[in-house]
């Protein structure tokens, strides 16, 4: 066996296993860990108000049903379905809201005069009465796009009780759920179209209130760390889809790039054989690397205000190939470098070898990179 056949195996075997830990590492990111602040039952409540040294006048049982879900760009998302809250006779008669009115706030909500929020039912019960309302709203968040197209994103219904001045703390209502524990998803249409998304989870928890403000109150109940109830949706994105429209382009750029890197060759034979210049390596890289530009702009623009995000890495990857095949075969034509032996080594042999080995080891470390920055 000839010692260029021994490097081209040493090159496909470290290939293969390069590609076994990137795929084992993709499948790592793909995962959800569970939000430690869940809320599984009454009893997670009681300790989060223990916890918090919290002792609400009024505890309003509160339930939500989401029946749509849509992505409005980067940081908006629209959403419908239902609201519901308990008043008991007797307990909450000062806090519950007459007809017509809403018992909660949706603070995060936009273009308010575009949505809706209307009492859909208002029922009497032994005890109380059970209020619902249908809500439409589109929502602004924050939403972090560091680890696409690994990421998953946590749509949350934030909402305030609309009892300005008392001491009014909504509840989970999870008496109304089948189950509410740790893997349980509950809360939102089996049937609801997420497109590029699907469901992973949904969970109640609390989020302490960032208001600076007493809102003009004397004594303003939202402020200084009261509990916000928040309904969580747990969406993980379709990385097949991702895949297909980002990653399987930049395969087949690098593929070509590979074959014209192949092409290089001072024997005469072989380079009339392939038509192989300079020029024409040069005018390959060219042309891919605005292939390669308009797909990151595309990329860019779809995620517009975020930090340089997980899938970015690989772009920036592509553009060095681009540069570097470009100078080797440059290098190696002109004879620049007649001391640099991993160039002229059997016509350019150690090059073309290592280029799926670097290419894969530029993979994963950009990988283990980004989980180190997402853990």
């Amino acid at each position: 066996m000839s010692a260029e056949s021994k490097i081209w195996i040493v090159s496909g075997l470290v290939s293969a296993v390069l590609a076994w830990i990137l795929f084992t590492l993709w499948s790592i990111m793909n995962q959800f860990e569970g939000d430690p602040t869940q809320l599984a039952g009454p009893d997670a409540v009681h300790a989060y108000f223990d916890e918090m040294n919290v002792a609400p006048a009024f505890e309003i049982a509160t339930g939500v049903y989401v029946q749509s879900l849509e992505f409005e760009g980067a940081t908006d998302v629209r959403a419908s379905g239902y609201i519901w809250q308990f008043y008991q006779d007797g307990v909450h008669d000062e806090v519950k809201p007459p007809p017509g009115e809403a018992g909660f706030i949706l603070p995060e909500r936009v273009n308010a005069g575009d949505g809706v929020i209307e009492e859909a039912y208002r029922l009497r019960r032994s005890d109380g009465e059970l209020i619902g309302w249908y809500f439409e709203q589109t929502l602004r968040q924050s939403f972090d796009y560091t680890a696409y197209p690994f990421d998953h994103k946590t749509v949350w219904i934030r909402m305030w009780p609309n009892s300005y001045g008392r001491q009014v703390v909504l509840t989970p209502d999870f008496d109304a759920y089948p189950a509410t524990g740790a893997e349980d998803i509950f809360g939102i249409d089996e049937r609801i179209v997420l497109g590029t998304w699907e469901r992973e989870n949904t969970y109640f928890d609390y989020k302490p209130s960032d208001l600076n403000t007493s809102l003009g109150l004397d004594r303003s109940p939202m402020q200084a760390g009261f509990p916000e109830l928040h309904y969580n949706v747990v969406v993980k994105r379709k990385f097949g889809n991702a895949f297909i429209v980002h990653m399987v382009p930049l395969f087949v750029v690098a593929t070509l790039l590979f074959g014209a890197l192949m092409t290089v060759t001072r024997k005469e034979d072989l380079a009339a054989r392939h038509d192989f210049s300079t020029s024409t390596v040069i005018e390959t890289a060219s042309v891919l690397f605005f292939v390669v530009l308009l797909a990151h702009v595309q990329l860019r623009e779809s995620i517009a205000g975020s930090e340089v995000i997980y899938m970015e890495y690989f772009y920036f990857l592509m553009y060095f190939l681009l540069l570097g095949v470009s100078v080797n075969t440059y290098w190696f034509v002109s004879d620049m470098l007649p001391w640099a032996r991993v160039i002229h080594y059997r016509d350019n042999l150690i090059p073309k070898a290592a280029f799926w080995p670097a290419v894969l080891a530029a993979m994963i470390a950009i990988t283990l990179y980004n989980m180190a920055i997402l853990i």
